[in-house]
């Protein structure tokens, strides 16, 4: 097991009251190896808790003064302590197969872990899911948890997770919903697979046996460039429409036998099928906003409150991990760097986005200029680094985002870039963020991917 490193310290606090430095290896919390950030929050929620640490002075133990409850003031350097559980599927559409070579490591790690469900909202298959895992999860309340169901019949899912234990992992989303843990659902379709009469037959079973959801999401495949898989193929916009239908049929089914809608589809989908976005209603209470779902609408209607002067609602993000104060934000989550720059002009403002959120934005965009007080210039970024259907602003790359900035002819006295694309300062690419400032002629402003976001980002 490896020991997990302070990274932060809050000012005044007791980790810094009592002597903690950044860079101290955490090693134990009263005699105890925690062996993930759940178990040593739990650890270090009683009073006066005693931490051994490892630093430049050796290994010794250090008594922190503080009330239960208290936070202890300290982020750490990873969630997991002992060994990520990863991914023993071979699933045909998994992005991480379509990836190109030579990539940062850490992109190629394929998690099936439930406790980076409960931290981040990322989903799980439950193909490793334990009695043991079960026990601890009822037993912490560690929900909501995020399952990847694709498909309820046991062939089919088993094909498409190509793993054995696919055709009978869903009983553990079973026993999940049957002690009470709060679990949202996924399906990923690919046409011709689990598409059609497949997603049809899925969305019955779902209502029959697993109606304790708290949510289904309904997401279309992406593909790369770098797909090796010669039946994977995305909607066609008759397909795309067709599956929409299927959705919208079982909404109704669902509201009318357990009083919600339950299944929720990708904007994706709408977009694909030139169908227009539903109404705030359709979406309840935007469980699976992070997810693609419903972000047109939020977005939408976030605009039309700021432009009739009342306050926006904007969903946040999946995940239980903000309750966890000694959380890093890991991976896409990690903190993103925002803010203004002095040297920005007053003239127009180019806003840099993939092609799906150009559509997104172009028939807001008298009410985005007025709201600004600025004309602004969609820039829809092409894709090329991964290429295939990948059109969302949290995969552009800074290679492409420099290609766009070198080809653009429109005047701008600066360029307003959607947060989601970086984690930290970095993009997918590796290209940083102080690089692509440094190759454009005007400043890049990284602003919170909100209407509110935009906005301010090109008065400032």
């Amino acid at each position: 097991m490896s020991h997990p490193t302070v990274i932060e310290i809050v000012s005044d606090s007791p980790a810094a009251e009592a002597g903690l430095s950044v860079g101290a290896e955490l090693v134990a919390v009263n005699g105890i190896v925690p062996s993930d950030v759940i178990e040593y929050q739990q650890l270090v929620d009683d009073a006066d808790p005693e931490l051994t640490i490892r630093d430049g002075a050796g290994q010794r133990n250090l008594l922190l003064a503080k009330n239960a409850g208290e936070p202890l003031g300290i982020r750490l350097s990873s969630s997991i302590f002992d060994r990520v559980q990863t991914c023993d599927n071979h699933c045909e559409f998994c992005f991480i197969y379509q990836l190109p070579p030579g990539m940062r490591e850490s992109l190629y790690l394929k998690d099936d872990d439930y406790r980076l469900s409960f931290l981040y909202g990322n989903f799980t298959t439950l193909t490793r899911f334990t009695e043991l895992d079960l026990a601890r999860v009822v037993e912490e309340r560690l929900g909501p948890l995020y399952v990847s169901i694709h498909a309820t019949d046991p062939e089919v899912r088993t094909r498409m997770l190509r793993n054995q234990r696919g055709a009978t992992s869903l009983r553990w989303l079973r026993a999940l919903l049957d002690y009470g843990v709060t679990v949202h659902g996924q399906v990923v379709l690919c046409p011709g697979i689990n598409a059609g009469s497949v997603l049809d037959h899925t969305a019955a079973e779902i209502v029959a046996r697993y109606s304790g959801l708290a949510s289904v999401g309904i997401v279309p495949l992406g593909l790369s460039r770098y797909n090796t898989e010669a039946n994977l193929r995305v909607h066609t916009a008759a397909e795309a429409a067709a599956d929409l239908d299927t959705i919208h049929f079982w909404q109704e089914e669902a509201m009318r036998r357990i009083g919600r809608r339950l299944f929720f589809a990708s904007d994706e989908l709408y977009l694909v099928a030139n169908r227009p976005i539903p109404t705030r209603a359709v979406y309840e209470d935007f469980p699976q906003h992070e997810n693609g779902i419903g972000m047109i609408r939020t977005f939408t209607d976030e605009v039309e409150a700021l432009f009739g002067g009342g306050p926006a609602d904007v969903p946040i993000m999946t995940g239980e991990w903000r309750t966890i104060p000694s959380a890093p934000g890991e991976g896409y989550r990690a903190p993103r760097h925002t803010g203004t720059d002095p040297s920005a002009g007053d003239g127009p403002v180019g806003v840099l986005t993939g092609t799906y959120g150009a559509a997104a934005l172009e028939p807001l965009l008298p009410q985005l200029e007025q709201l600004s007080g600025r004309s602004l210039h969609i820039l829809a970024v092409e894709n090329r680094f991964f290429g295939g259907n990948t059109a969302v602003a949290g995969l552009l790359v800074g290679a492409d985002l420099k290609d766009a900035i070198d080809n653009n002819t429109r005047s701008v006295s600066r360029y307003l870039l959607p947060d989601v694309a970086l984690s930290g300062d970095v993009f997918l690419d590796d290209m940083s963020l102080s690089d692509l400032r440094a190759a454009s002629p005007v400043p890049i402003i990284v602003a919170p991917a909100t209407a509110g976001g935009l906005i301010e980002g090109a008065a400032a």
